[in-house]
């Protein structure tokens, strides 16, 4: 029950959602599924309200795992009373955990201990009474071997109380509030590095001063990016006066010897314990909280990539295009399958592009080809060019597909198991006509930090992106849901409840076997239990089966009802499907079961309606303005044609054809206050922008969205 309160006072979802949720995630039911299939036990809720409960059942799972190892601790040095343990156990988060903890982690080298070993306690106690007014006086009974004099008696004296005030939950609670409010996050440059090239993109933080609460989270990662690479330091700067009379407000009560020592030791705590101390913890904190938003960015990117415009199955011929090299083609059947590849070399140095057009338009005869895809890297547009002036019998469709990537593909595992008697470049080739086919089934084969869709993806916690990223393709795999006949190792791996090593034995199974006629038929595959099938089944679909609920959503435990729906309407199931007006006519209230409520039954409808439909809209040819080759090409004023190949919470970037993308500020996203710059602009999406101003010397390219 603590682990469902603390979750419901995060997340302010109903009670009975997150309990029954959270028996689901133990039981091994993975978000998709829940979402998707137990709407019922949920309450309705969406992969994003399940999401947010896994992570507050995460970060509890570890505040407790934290509170018994640290309960252990103070319970082995003999100190652990039972208040002192409700204590522990009753705190709501790691901060206030740490804080309680701190007294019984001291380290035995520090000036207090060493006081203390000196016999210095006593007085530091009696200072802290406040009530002598003689304190040298008392100061001298304390000296011994250790302690010479009276100066250094009081010395001692002032770093254990020091240290009494670091450990001061309410006096930290307070130095927390003003930091955050107040603090100012300032850098200076290296003077040494000061002119050296790579520390020019950081020129504008060689001399920066922002109050931290409102330096947004790409420039907070740049500037720290800026540190570690050695081209400036960063500080914490705060009212100094203000801090030390937040905490003598709360130690000074009198006014007498007494006193001078305890701001003397407030001082000391200030400066050499607290002040260092919080203001790492608030440094780590705003670069907890700039990861964060950064990973939020990034992710939304990739399922705007992943979820992108699939031509579908068409014959394909693909070009990795380059100049010295030549450019390398390929051609693939509908289902994505190598059947030829060849280089030709079109450009300089060898300048061969008649044959080059010649070469290329008979592999478009021979292999019927129904699309062009040209990678956008290197000779993108001499190529296109190129293609455009082909007179083809039946010309295919020109697209022009991003090579984010493709270079890790072709050099991968994955790629080598794929193609192993072919070099990378054909590998290359292979990928950017897949993309085009279909990006999900091609990028999942690729780590999701190479594929350029996000700012900052190599300075933020590896492990949480990591995780972020799969959770984004796993959604994205099961929202489409896969060919189970057709698909790749990787792309079988995202699918719920399945992982890699069942996707193997999958792919294993389909080569000794031949395709599945029906989904009854996965129970045969190695290893693929029960609990596996329960989760996949429903996202692995089966076209042309025996079963034609198997090409749909429809999960096979929701089979019978179907069955019943179509018996009761003297149908076929094969009949009811797709059969919009005989579904409509179906009273649901009447099919409702212990498990099965309207949100499932409603799914069922609107699945039967449209089994299998893929919901991503179709891939749309673009051309970008053929007078621009170069940034020296371009104008202020210009309207261009471009594609949003990236999003930032400042803007969004945009391929305009050249090697330099332009940047969308969020202020010239639109006329009016751009809160969410996703409202505006999605990856990937085909816009006209007018050119504001170019930077030749900067490479740098301002643009507007024009509406």
């Amino acid at each position: 029950m603590i682990l469902i309160s603390f979750v419901t006072q995060n997340t302010n979802l109903p009670q009975n959602s997150i309990s029954n949720t959270i028996a689901l995630l133990n039981q091994d039911c993975t978000v998709p599924f829940i979402s998707r299939y137990r709407k019922e036990k949920t309450g309705n809720l969406d992969e994003v309200q399940i999401g947010e409960i896994v992570k507050f059942k995460t970060q509890f799972e570890v505040l407790e795992k934290r509170k018994i190892a640290i309960i252990k601790a103070v319970e082995e040095q003999e100190l652990l009373s039972p208040e002192l343990k409700l204590k522990f156990q009753n705190c709501q988060d790691l901060t206030s955990l740490e804080d309680l903890y701190l007294p019984f982690k001291k380290s035995k080298k520090t000036k207090a201990e060493t006081a203390r070993k000196n016999g210095l306690e006593p007085l530091a106690k009696i200072i802290m009474s406040q009530r002598s007014d003689e304190i040298e006086f008392i100061a001298s009974k304390y000296l011994n071997a250790a302690v010479e004099n009276e100066d250094n008696a009081l010395e001692g004296a002032r770093h254990i109380i020091a240290e009494w005030i670091n450990e001061r939950t309410d006096i930290r609670n307070q130095l927390r509030k003003q930091l955050e409010r107040f603090a100012l996050l300032t850098t200076k440059v290296v003077k040494t590095k000061k002119d050296e090239e790579n520390a020019q993109k950081f020129r504008d933080y060689f001399d920066w001063s922002e109050a931290l609460n409102r330096c947004p989270s790409h420039r907070f990662l740049a500037i720290q990016r800026a540190e570690k690479e050695g081209y400036i330091k960063i500080k914490i700067e705060i009212d100094e006066e203000r801090a030390l009379d937040t905490i003598e407000r709360r130690l000074i009560k009198s006014d007498n010897t007494c006193t001078d020592q305890i701001e003397i030791a407030a001082k000391d705590a200030y400066k050499r314990l607290l002040f260092p101390s919080l203001t790492n913890e608030l440094l780590k904190n705003a670069k907890e909280k700039a990861d964060d938003e950064a990973i939020k960015v990034f992710s939304k990117n990739l399922k705007q990539l992943l979820l992108g415009a699939p031509l579908g199955e068409k014959r394909i011929l693909a070009l990795d295009p380059g100049f010295r090299t030549g450019c390398k083609v390929v051609c693939l059947d509908a289902q994505g399958d190598l059947k030829h590849n060849e280089t030709i070399y079109p450009h300089a140095p060898q300048n061969d592009s008649k044959g080059a057009m010649k070469k290329i338009s008979s592999l478009v005869d021979a292999y019927k080809i129904e699309a062009i895809a040209i990678g956008n890297g290197t000779a993108s547009r001499e190529t296109e060019r190129l293609i455009k002036r082909i007179a083809f019998k039946n010309p295919p469709e020109v697209f022009v597909v991003s090579e984010a990537g493709a270079s890790i593909y072709s050099a991968s595992k994955i790629a080598r198991d794929e193609f192993p008697n072919y070099d990378v470049t054909v590998r290359g080739s292979v990928s950017i006509g897949r993309r085009l086919a279909d990006p999900l089934a091609e990028l999942v084969k690729i780590d999701a930090k190479s594929i350029g869709v996000g700012q900052y993806q190599h300075d933020v916690d590896q492990n949480k992106l990591q995780t972020s990223l799969d959770t984004v393709v796993e959604s994205c795999v099961n929202s489409v849901g896969v060919n189970i006949n057709t698909a790749s190792v990787p792309l079988l791996s995202y699918v719920s409840g399945i992982g890699i090593k069942i996707a193997e034995n999958i792919v294993a199974y389909r080569n000794e076997n031949g395709a599945f006629p029906d989904r009854t038929t996965i129970k045969k595959v190695a290893r693929l239990g029960g609990k596996a099938f329960e989760q996949g089944a429903a996202f692995l679909r089966i076209k042309n089966g025996d079963n034609p609920l198997d090409n749909s959503a429809v999960h096979p435990e929701s089979y019978q009802l179907v069955e019943k729906m179509a018996k009761d309407k003297n149908l076929a199931v094969s009949e009811l499907i797709g059969n919009k007006e005989v579904l409509n006519s179906i009273d649901l209230n009447s099919y409702c079961t212990e498990t099965i409520g309207l949100p499932t039954l409603k799914d069922i409808i609107k699945e039967l309606e449209k089994p299998g439909l893929d919901t991503r809209e179709k891939a749309k040819v673009f051309t970008f303005d053929q007078n621009i080759k170069s940034i020296t090409d371009l104008r202020e004023g210009q309207l261009l044609p471009g594609i949003v190949n990236n999003i930032t919470n400042f803007g969004c970037f945009v391929d305009i054809g050249i090697k330099e993308s332009g940047l969308i500020h969020v202020s010239n996203l639109s006329d009016s206050f751009v809160k969410d710059v996703n409202a505006h602009v999605s990856l990937q999406q085909q816009i006209i922008v007018k050119v504001l101003s170019i930077d030749i010397a900067r490479k740098r390219i301002q643009l507007k969205l024009h509406k």
